[in-house]
């Protein structure tokens, strides 16, 4: 496979804002949300203690990045989202369930891994259902490519795992090419790995299920 530079993470296609969601952006994102900065982000300081941090890139409207942290209070999520839309609807979960171990961040993942987050800080990566571009020309718009997996695995500690789904085929082929071609992942099943217990089922992807879609998921941890 061909690799295509510069790392692009986004294409911004903003919805439209729900009247809840623009509350929610402007009440809780004070309370809630992080900015980047000129230095690398301070976790233990963001979140008030010590926990294992797990990164979720492209969380779309939030609804498994809030259940995962909501069933998994002794762990904290950092949420990486570029859409207005999707930031305003998990800002409202948050504050509806009390969550206290997320904090969103509205930006470029791309620019956070480079700037912003300190070396071997993640217990885990979530990347769940990110942008497929089924068209081929658009092939190199994805996010999971060789360079973007490099960069990922600098913030991962000896362990820690990145974990990707899709429902495109030839997207999980891909990705299981990218991820196998690095060389400090191990992947911890042959080819796809059974879907993890924390991750939830979306209702998209039940009724996907149904129709008798498939649905992937690889998870590799860094040696």
């Amino acid at each position: 496979m061909t690799e295509h530079r510069p790392i692009r993470s986004f294409v911004l296609r903003q919805g439209r804002v729900s009247n809840a969601q623009r509350q929610a952006l402007e009440k809780l994102m004070p309370e809630y949300g992080i900015s980047l900065g000129t230095g690398l982000l301070d976790l233990e300081h963001i979140f008030g203690r010590s926990a294992p941090v797990f990164l979720e890139i492209g969380f779309g409207m939030g609804e498994t990045t809030a259940a995962i942290a909501n069933a998994h209070p002794q762990n904290d999520y950092l949420a990486v989202e570029v859409h207005t839309p999707g930031v305003g609807s998990l800002l409202k979960q948050i504050k509806e369930l009390g969550l206290t171990n997320i904090r969103v961040l509205q930006h470029d993942i791309v620019e956070l891994l480079r700037q912003g987050l300190p070396p071997e800080c993640l217990g885990g990566v979530h990347i769940f259902f990110p942008d497929p571009w089924p068209k081929a020309r658009h092939h190199k718009r994805r996010l999971l490519q060789t360079a973007f997996v490099a960069l990922l695995c600098r913030h991962l500690k000896s362990g820690g795992y990145i974990h990707a789904a899709t429902d495109w085929q030839d997207y999980a082929e891909q990705i299981l090419w990218v991820f196998s071609g690095e060389p400090q992942l191990v992947n911890t099943a042959v080819d796809y790995a059974p879907r993890p217990l924390y991750r939830p089922l979306t209702k998209f992807e039940q009724r996907g299920l149904r129709l008798g879609h498939g649905v992937w998921d690889l998870v590799f941890r860094k040696k």
